[in-house]
């Protein structure tokens, strides 16, 4: 019997749905035994979300500042697993930090401690950045990674600003103004995310999860755009002085310079990253060697 465990925070329910859909084919074995384990905060965000408190979270968020959680149940912590599925968002180019929080918790740390683990996030595009943070989380807490699943928004940059943005403030998936796609990663990757499950199924039972990495890749399980890299590493930057700059001010003052962050993030989608995908598109061939190099890198796990 192999003992499963299956990790996901979700506010919208998208992830919920991609982390049972993935398990599907674990459930239906005799000899895998999977529970399910939601975390939960002490004090939890809202959703939909509202203007201010979407905004309030970024310095926290990019930062990587844990939150109070509330307890992991015992019986999860006196099991040991033979593989752990984590499931997670990326908010401002970082893990959640509901996720984030978990990791640098005591109770990661026994969870955790010498397991394979499996990474799998549903995001609206950028998860390349969050990632390499989540290695570094990991590796803090003595996991094996042993894959990576990044399930996203295939609906362009911008469109998929607009739809994404309105789901979190509305709470209501729906085609914005009637004729813009639904917001999210689609339902028919969704639905057929069982084929990893099928994938992480016969490499557990087979005791080959040193394979299983190149296995996910070759079914798509990780889409890379080096125009989105560029992008992320970019912003990480640049958010990096901002989160920094805000996270230090007292409150009335965090207020309005969170203000004139939404302003330079609305600038900096509408009218830098058009620029700057131009620009990409124009060195391009001159940058060839580079860019395959970081496809096949973070394609993978180390």
């Amino acid at each position: 019997m192999k003992n499963v465990l299956i990790i996901y925070y979700s506010q919208s329910g998208q992830l919920k749905s991609i982390a049972k859909n993935i398990a599907k084919p674990l459930l239906n074995t005799e000899d895998i035994n999977v529970t399910f384990y939601e975390i939960e905060l002490e004090k939890p965000f809202p959703f939909p979300w509202n203007n201010e408190a979407f905004f309030d979270v970024f310095p926290e968020s990019f930062l990587q500042m844990p939150a109070q959680l509330k307890p992991v149940p015992s019986e999860i912590l006196k099991q040991k697993f033979d593989l752990i599925l984590l499931h997670y968002q990326v908010w401002y180019l970082s893990p959640s930090i509901p996720i984030n929080s978990f990791l640098k918790s005591e109770h990661a740390k026994i969870i955790l401690k010498d397991t394979p683990v499996v990474t799998i996030s549903g995001s609206r595009n950028m998860w390349i950045m969050a990632q390499e943070k989540i290695k570094v989380l990991l590796k803090n807490n003595n996991a094996q990674l042993k894959g990576n699943i990044a399930l996203v928004d295939r609906v362009g940059n911008l469109i998929s600003v607009i739809t994404i943005v309105e789901w979190m403030f509305s709470g209501v998936k729906k085609k914005y103004l009637g004729f813009l796609p639904l917001p999210g990663v689609s339902e028919k990757d969704i639905e057929e995310s069982s084929k990893f499950g099928d994938i992480l199924l016969s490499s557990l039972q087979e005791d080959k999860l040193e394979f299983l990495q190149d296995k996910l890749v070759a079914n798509d399980a990780v889409r890379i755009s080096s125009y989105l890299v560029t992008v992320d590493k970019t912003a990480n930057k640049i958010f990096d002085k901002w989160s920094n700059f805000i996270f230090k001010k007292e409150r009335e003052s965090r207020k309005f310079w969170l203000k004139l962050f939404k302003v330079y993030l609305l600038l900096a989608i509408w009218l830098i990253s058009p620029i700057v995908y131009i620009l990409h598109v124009l060195s391009y061939p001159f940058k060839i060697k580079k860019i395959k190099k970081e496809i096949q890198y973070y394609q993978g796990i180390k």
